[in-house]
């Protein structure tokens, strides 16, 4: 269970991904709910979707916090 959140706010941003102010919100959201650890593991996990999406490079300024 500890690791569910963080599995499921992957699920969201891979599927929200298309939509760059979607998936803003959702970093946005993540950033609240994850534990600090998590916010790394997250911070590696967006910058591979960033390879294939670059225009989801905005978002990471919600991670620099």
């Amino acid at each position: 269970m500890a690791r569910a959140m963080f599995e499921y706010t992957k699920t969201i941003l891979n599927k929200v991904s298309f939509d760059v102010t979607l998936f803003c919100k959702e970093v946005e959201k993540a950033v609240k709910r994850l534990l600090p650890h998590e916010l790394e593991e997250l911070r590696i996990f967006i910058k591979n979707l960033i390879h294939q999406n670059p225009e989801l490079n905005q978002c990471m300024i919600y991670l620099k916090a």
